[in-house]
């Protein structure tokens, strides 16, 4: 305005008043793309620290399974030196005396009972490492699915941009789609599908 009662604004002024005022005709679609995006946003944000809890629920469980497999290995290296053990007590049994005889063959006893405990033990320990590694195997797949829908709601996000810019109703729809598709992802992570 001049001060001779005088009203001067250039293109930009109008529309922006235009709008304001709700008289343009993309202003729907903005509020529009603006409140799906944010909302998009903080679905993904939500997505994407599920995918690293469960990333890292993996490594840990896969740390498990290599501590229960090395304690495992540890069994059967006892089993192994038992067995050493009792294979030279029989052949000390085979070649003594029959008055040292019985000694060898306690000792022998002794071991095969020993190995059985060994191997109760090594046996459990494996099922317990195989157990930790399915569940990391579970968890890896758990954020495979997380980060898919992480990735198709940012896709969604830079689509969202992108129909502002050209206002392309198309590219909103697009939009919609990709939101809705990461969150069905989402879902499917959630529910460990």
């Amino acid at each position: 305005m001049s001060d001779h009662g005088f009203h001067v604004h250039g293109p930009h002024d109008h529309e922006l008043e235009h709008a304001q005022q709700g008289g343009h005709a993309s202003g729907g679609m903005i509020n529009q793309i603006a409140m799906y995006t944010a909302i998009i946003a903080t679905v993904g944000a939500i997505f994407s620290y599920m995918g690293g809890s469960t990333q890292a629920n993996a490594g840990l469980y896969k740390n498990n399974a290599a501590i229960k497999k090395t304690e495992a290995s540890n069994q059967w290296n006892y089993f192994q030196a038992k067995s050493t053990k009792q294979s030279l007590a029989e052949l000390a049994r085979d070649l003594a005396p029959e008055d040292k005889k019985a000694t060898y063959l306690a000792k022998v006893e002794r071991y095969e009972k020993e190995k059985a405990e060994i191997k109760a033990v090594a046996d459990k320990l494996e099922a317990e490492g195989t157990q930790w590694d399915k569940q990391s195997d579970e968890q890896m797949h758990q954020h495979h699915r997380w980060a898919q829908a992480t990735t198709v709601l940012q896709v969604a996000i830079a689509m969202a941009a992108i129909a502002l810019l050209t206002r392309k109703k198309w590219l909103e729809y697009a939009m919609f789609a990709a939101g809705a598709t990461g969150i069905v992802i989402g879902i499917l992570a959630a529910l460990h599908i």
